[in-house]
């Protein structure tokens, strides 16, 4: 698993796919709310006058020379829940996040958020 900070450095990077194929360029990193733990990235995708980001989890994902590589196919992570550029993963859009991977989603014990973006 990586450690917050070290992901982080990767902003900007591409990111690929499990057959090595380009995504887009990772923005951000949302961690776990209950763990402080990296749990999705958001990854620029689009044409360049409409570039939107899209959420990607970061299970199972591995680095190398200059790309991060994520466990979910292309198709899969182009067609995942998306934000505007400047956007805000609204709360009541998370659960769809977690849904579009089948994961399971549970918020906190007091109702609060999953995932905050670093």
């Amino acid at each position: 698993m990586f450690e917050a900070g070290d992901i982080r450095e990767w902003r900007g990077h591409d990111v690929v796919d499990s057959e090595a194929r380009r995504i887009g360029k990772l923005e951000s990193v949302y961690v776990d709310t209950a763990t402080d733990a990296p749990h999705f990235a958001t990854v620029t995708v689009g044409m360049p006058t409409r570039h939107r980001l899209v959420f990607v989890p970061l299970v199972g994902a591995t680095v190398g020379p200059g790309y991060l590589k994520v466990a979910y196919p292309k198709s899969l992570v182009k067609d995942a829940p998306s934000i505007d550029m400047d956007g805000v993963l609204p709360a009541e859009d998370e659960k769809a996040v977690f849904a579009h991977y089948d994961l399971n989603y549970q918020p906190g014990v007091a109702g609060e958020r999953r995932l905050a973006r670093r």
